[in-house]
């Protein structure tokens, strides 16, 4: 198989963006990612988007964003998998070059939660939880989230201020992003302070929410233009996989093991082992989700990923640098659009153009793209080449 790499990246800034329209913010970034892939001419794009139907009245995304950015004619769909969205629309476009029926393709995630505002948010967020039996009595996201916490933190016995590193880590990295939507650190007591948005989860436990837009150009290595003057990033191994969709339908609450699934199928594909990877972008739209996925990525052992948080090893000089860019907690989920902002942050990590923030000497990173509690894993190992 050719190898594919990641020739262009697009990125707008994640945060209230009330003026700007879903598809004016998503052509931002597409322009950046074309103009940044040296001039490449995709024949095909891929959009990750997970609410635009319930916030913004807009479905079709596919030909919406082709037409308005130019590229009428070429194949283009919209990929939903909840916040796994844009991981899954990276890799319909990875297969879709593999496939060898496109040589180059445009992958957008794109998300406008300010178009509504209140009960409507919060009823479209529930979308992606099982309607009739967790949706339809009550439960939201962020309670789903404080019942896994409320039982991580029973089972292990994790002290009051157990996650604490999680948000600490987050902003600290995230005040050295412009696109971020919190660019300032916070300190361990401001932590401890906060008041509880659904116990035993506080404000800062939980990711907020933000408009954003993110694009990739993905192309075969021996399509690269001559004048091309970026380090190659490669997609080296991906995987993906699904739970149930309901918590309470799980024999296992505390292990998500889609994303463990996902994730040693990206990392045999990639022929490494969890040691080799310099750095992680986790999906922590929760505190409880960091910990649960570094466990299931294989960086701690069952009950222990709070501790990576806790003594610092998940900083930018720790054993494993995760949300080395604020991550979604800093950063902003931005639905859909997360999973491309992930693979950017990589790629800038990769190719040493992550300023402030820059993991030293990283060869491979990894990325994990989450819907739900892990409801659906998409991963991917990236591979700096040259």
């Amino acid at each position: 198989m050719k190898e594919i790499v990641i020739s262009g990246i697009g990125q707008t800034a994640a945060g209230e963006q009330w003026e700007i329209s879903l598809r004016d913010l998503a052509y931002q970034a597409i322009k950046q990612a074309l103009d940044d892939s040296g001039g490449l001419k995709p024949q095909a794009l891929f959009v990750g988007n997970m609410l635009s139907l319930n916030l913004s009245n807009q479905a079709h995304l596919g030909g919406l964003l082709a037409d308005y950015a130019g590229l009428t004619g070429i194949e283009a769909v919209t990929l939903e998998a909840a916040g796994a969205s844009g991981g899954a629309a990276l890799r319909q476009g990875y297969l879709a070059i593999a496939s060898g029926l496109v040589d180059t393709a445009l992958v957008v995630g794109v998300e406008k939660f300010t178009d509504k505002i209140g009960t409507d948010v919060e009823a479209a967020l529930a979308s992606g939880m099982d309607s009739d039996y967790e949706a339809m009595q009550g439960l939201t996201p962020v309670a789903q989230a404080a019942f896994l916490m409320q039982r991580y933190i029973y089972e292990y016995k994790v002290p009051a201020d157990g996650f604490a590193g999680f948000a600490l880590t987050a902003h600290a990295n995230g005040a050295g992003n412009k696109f971020a939507m919190y660019q300032k650190a916070i300190k361990p007591e401001t932590y401890a302070r906060a008041e509880k948005v659904c116990d035993p989860l506080n404000l800062f436990d939980a990711a907020p929410l933000a408009d954003g837009a993110a694009a990739l150009i993905l192309t075969r290595r021996d399509l690269i233009p001559q004048k091309y003057s970026h380090p190659l990033i490669s997609i080296a191994g991906m995987g993906s996989s699904t739970d149930t969709l309901a918590l309470h339908d799980r024999q296992d609450l505390l292990s998500f093991q889609a994303a463990k699934i996902a994730t040693t199928q990206a990392l045999k594909r990639a022929g490494i082992s969890p040691e080799q990877i310099d750095l992680f972008e986790y999906h922590d739209a929760f505190s409880i989700y960091a910990a649960l996925s570094l466990e299931a990525a294989g960086f701690a052992k069952r009950g222990l990923g709070w501790q990576l948080a806790a003594d610092g090893s998940i900083g930018l000089k720790g054993k494993i640098p995760c949300a080395t860019m604020g991550g979604l907690k800093a950063r902003g989920f931005t639905g859909g659009a997360s999973g491309i902002y992930q693979a950017i942050e990589a790629a800038l990590q990769l190719r040493g153009s992550a300023g402030r923030n820059q993991v030293e000497n990283p060869q491979h990173a990894l990325i994990q793209s989450l819907g739900g509690p892990a409801s659906t894993a998409v991963s991917f190992v990236l591979k700096k080449t040259s």
